[in-house]
């Protein structure tokens, strides 16, 4: 048999696995939109911002300069939520031990690898993931008892700290002069478990966000507030920041995803130096939708920006000084931002687009070549690309086969290509390893 009978064989049962747990769950209807309705509503920032205009809240207020310890005035959201469930893919069976993955880009899954004592050491959404110069792995949450824990190569915790960071988004590691710092980025949406309501989701409020640089023991070297303090944000701007990048010369740019939709350029001392992007270009080309996670691709002399607009299930290419250059359409995942290693790239895919939606617990990884083609997907189906009318290979649309993650939101790679997953809204669930083999 050809690896194209293969190919068609793999997909078609897979797909019949997907369709029998959709109709399986078909009749639930789960949210989840934490500012108000529904799963498009959450990661259309567009939508929300259109709201917030016309009902001019005034939510910055006199908090809006206070950002810097990240405590601006709160709203609340109220969404009924699920009780707790045991941590397991929508499959409902653990994968634990499973190969996943296509082509040369195989893993097996370790789905143990990071539990600890949540009693002890709790998560809510393993937000964000970075491996430091000693090899340590390094999980930022937005648990209110701790905001970081950090890992060894074989799972084992080797400190937890931190609350001061409750919206908790995204952690990246810089080796500046020979010295590890962390940047961490504070998104605003914050968990309140003191609010005398049993239903989850009416516990978390909105604020604005910020992104501190700290030493690798915590000490604080600067915090970045919301921009309205630059000129270039208005009062009734939100900053809700999701990811940041460093640059090799130490700029950073920062991507407002829960807020405003630019990405923001900052010189190494955190001095405003661009922004560019937001909704409202003339050239719809440069807007951005949702955009969830950013990296500088070094893969090539010319570097450029990878930045995901999660919301257009795609990742747009921009010069480092923002000229637009292109994008990479990824139909069917909404994709977070790149993490490189070597030629390729990964990403995680929080939801899938089924069925005209975001699929709820859909989530997987995608694995891009040098050429930005899709050569894996662990957690999903096989990608395929077909010739369209002008011969030029064109992505089909990807999605979940739901047995391994629920909502994928950050990977990191270690020197032997082992990927930790972390997750969001996945019941508390610690980081995945997935093994290379």
């Amino acid at each position: 048999m050809s690896d194209k009978d293969d190919m068609s064989r793999e997909s078609a049962i897979l797909r019949k696995r997907v369709e029998s747990i959709q109709m399986k769950e078909s009749h639930k209807h789960t949210i989840e939109n934490m500012s108000g309705n529904n799963d498009n509503e959450y990661f259309s920032p567009l939508a929300e911002q259109r709201r917030q205009f016309l009902k001019s809240s005034g939510m910055l207020g006199a908090g809006a300069l206070s950002l810097f310890t990240g405590m601006s005035a709160f709203t609340s959201s109220a969404i009924a939520h699920e009780p707790p469930k045991k941590p397991l893919p929508k499959a409902g069976r653990t994968p634990h031990g499973a190969i996943v993955g296509h082509g040369d880009f195989k893993y097996k899954v370790n789905y143990h690898w990071g539990k600890l004592d949540p009693t002890k050491v709790p998560v809510e959404n393993c937000h964000g993931l970075d491996i430091d110069a000693q090899g340590r792995i390094i999980m930022v949450t937005d648990s209110d008892v701790n905001n970081f824990v950090v890992y060894n190569k074989d799972g084992k915790l080797i400190e937890a700290w931190g609350t001061q960071y409750p919206g908790a988004h995204s952690v990246k590691i810089s080796n500046e002069n020979g010295e590890d710092f962390i940047y961490i980025v504070d998104c605003g949406w914050v968990l309140d478990r003191n609010r005398p309501d049993n239903q989850w989701k009416n516990k978390w409020y909105r604020q604005n966000g910020f992104i501190s640089k700290l030493t690798l023991d915590g000490k604080l070297v600067y915090t970045i507030g919301h921009p309205v303090t630059l000129g270039i944000y208005t009062m009734d701007m939100r900053f809700q920041p999701t990811d940041i990048t460093i640059a090799p010369n130490g700029d950073l740019y920062v991507t407002d995803g829960y807020g405003s939709d630019f990405v923001i350029h900052y010189d190494s001392n955190g001095k405003y130096v661009r922004h560019w992007g937001g909704w409202k270009n003339e050239d719809k080309l440069l807007n951005l939708n949702n955009t969830h996670g950013i990296g500088v691709d070094t893969r090539t002399p010319e570097h450029t920006l990878l930045v995901s607009s999660r919301g257009e299930q795609k990742i747009k290419r921009f010069s480092l000084d923002g000229t637009y250059l292109g994008a990479i359409e990824l139909p069917g995942a909404y994709v977070g931002g790149p993490i490189f290693k070597g030629k390729h790239f990964y990403a995680p895919v929080c939801w899938s687009h089924i069925d005209g939606k975001m699929a709820p617990n859909s989530g997987f990884l995608t694995i891009l070549d040098g050429d930005n083609k899709v050569v894996s997907n662990p957690g999903g189906l096989r990608p395929h690309y077909e010739k369209d009318k002008q011969g030029k290979d064109t992505l089909t649309p990807m999605q979940t086969n739901y047995e391994v993650f629920n909502h994928c939101h950050a990977v990191c790679v270690d020197d032997d290509e082992n990927l930790y997953v972390g997750q969001w809204n996945a019941n508390q669930m610690y980081p995945i390893k997935l093994e290379r083999v």
